[in-house]
């Protein structure tokens, strides 16, 4: 699903919320756990899952196109664990 697929499916189901509305508060919602991330903090979200930030160590990489070795610096990446629920739904499906 994209982000307009769910603002379009949140206007269809909520019709007296506006497809404008929709928009914003997805957008809010979406800008609000990229600045939790951003700042360290772990999102939680009952039902669905919880992200974290995972640390990558620097460590010594390949280029794929030459093959020469490069320093691939240390980093933060975002980590998405589903929750019990979610699991459990989406076990249903397959």
């Amino acid at each position: 699903m994209t982000k307009s697929e769910l603002i379009a499916k949140l206007a269809g189901r909520f019709p007296q919320l506006v497809a404008k509305d929709a928009d914003c508060a997805v957008k809010m919602m979406l800008d609000a756990m990229t600045e939790a991330l951003s700042r360290g903090d772990r999102i939680e979200i009952r039902g669905f899952g919880s992200f974290a930030l995972n640390y990558r160590p620097p460590r010594v990489g390949r280029n794929p196109k030459s093959g020469e070795r490069v320093q691939v610096p240390e980093k933060y990446v975002p980590h998405f664990k589903a929750g019990k629920e979610l699991r459990e739904r989406v076990d249903i499906v397959g």
